[in-house]
């Protein structure tokens, strides 16, 4: 029997909203990135030869961030960055071995070249792979019923719905940026690029920075008509969102009298100026979010099989959206599952779905439409495996 507790959810208009998304080429977005390409990779691997996902979390990734000499009209990169990919993994089945190593770095690589138009990949990074075998018991736990998933983690997870309209809009801005032709529409604007959305009542107030790669752009004036440009461009967005008063601004550490810009060879900043590390960035809706319900798993790279840490913080999320989207009457929700460690994925331990409903309707009526949406994803749970491995869902 499904452990569903549903409850009033009590809303209010909080005076401050903070809503934070790192885009592509921010070190955390990219160390997301490799160990979720590495676990999909691995996915399809073991899935060709053996019929089916084996034993693998290789949510540990590290970017180590080189030395740059950026310059208008061009720069170099003095020492390369450093990416150590880490975590376990079945590495074959009595005779046959897997690649690990290989899917890691040309993984790795592949998604560095499709993602960083300015980024040398050949020059400019070294993959360090460090995969080892897991546990016994972890393995015996993912294989020991074929029938059913088992959780190999005690975790929680959470979800929301509806996204306020600040939150829409900053990631509409981020993925609008990175989503144009990177190669044609504005060059000089790298993947790197963070947005900041702060709102005080009904004031609002953007910060965006984006690394502008040198280049593209000759002198100052180039590089400041670049910043106007993008100004413009998240102006256009947040007025299409109803922010029609919106103070924007871009690079604000820049320094026009010292020259002292945020300019850099490859577009990220990860080519000197930062770091970066899996689970510090992004939660599975694209957003960091410290006004709302929000795990700290780090859902990049875990197995899409049987780790609750990536299967429950999408599913909640899934589960919210769907009752809000499906259910007349409800205009928010929250939903908290955990698990525990050996029992089936698809029981949760906990599902909590805090409903708000309109002033004339109880949570009681409805929740028995409230229990069947969510027993209905976990009936889906085999299928949400798929979207994983054919990167349907994203987790960053």
């Amino acid at each position: 029997m499904l452990a569903l507790t549903i409850s009033d959810l009590v809303t209010r208009d909080d005076p401050v909203e903070v809503v934070e998304r790192k885009g592509l080429g921010h070190p955390d977005t990219i160390c997301d990135a490799l160990a979720e390409t590495l676990s999909r990779n691995l996915c399809r691997e073991y899935r060709q030869r053996f019929g089916r996902i084996l034993h693998h979390n290789v949510d540990k990734a590290l970017l180590c961030g080189g030395r740059s000499s950026p310059a208008f009209g061009g720069g170099s990169v003095v020492a390369p960055i450093d990416i150590y990919l880490a975590g376990r993994a079945t590495s074959g089945i009595a005779n046959e071995a897997i690649p690990i190593e290989e899917i890691a770095i040309e993984g790795s690589r592949s998604w560095l070249r499709s993602n960083l138009h300015a980024l040398d990949v050949g020059r400019h990074v070294r993959i360090h792979p460090l995969i080892r075998s897991g546990s016994q018991d972890l393995r015996d736990l993912f294989s020991r019923d074929d029938r059913t998933a088992l959780a190999n983690d005690t975790s929680f997870a959470t979800g929301y719905a509806p996204a306020s309209a600040l939150e829409s809009l900053v990631l509409a801005v981020e993925r609008h940026l990175n989503g144009r032709d990177r190669w044609h529409d504005h060059p000089a604007w790298g993947e790197d690029v963070k947005v900041m959305g702060v709102r005080h009542d009904q004031s609002v107030r953007l910060t965006v920075a984006c690394a502008m790669i040198g280049l593209h752009v000759a002198h100052a004036d180039d590089y400041l008509a670049e910043k106007s440009a993008l100004g413009e461009t998240v102006r256009e967005l947040a007025r299409r969102h109803g922010f029609h008063e919106c103070d924007i601004g871009v690079n604000t550490a820049d320094d026009e009298r010292s020259g002292m810009f945020y300019l850099t060879v490859t577009g990220t900043s990860a080519e000197a100026g930062d770091d970066g590390q899996v689970g510090r960035g992004n939660r599975v809706n694209g957003l960091i979010t410290p006004c709302r319900p929000m795990s700290l798993e780090a859902a990049a790279g875990k197995n899409p099989a049987t780790h609750v840490g990536k299967i429950y913080n999408v599913l909640a999320q899934r589960i919210a959206e769907d009752i809000v989207n499906s259910v007349p009457g409800v205009e928010a929700t929250n939903c908290v599952m955990v698990s525990r460690i050996g029992d089936p994925v698809n029981r949760p331990s906990v599902l909590h779905v805090k409903v708000a409903t309109h002033k004339e309707l109880a949570v009681a009526e409805i929740s028995q439409q409230v229990a069947s949406v969510a027993e209905d994803h976990l009936n889906r749970l085999p299928s949400l495996i798929d979207e994983f491995v054919d990167r349907t869902v994203t987790v960053f």
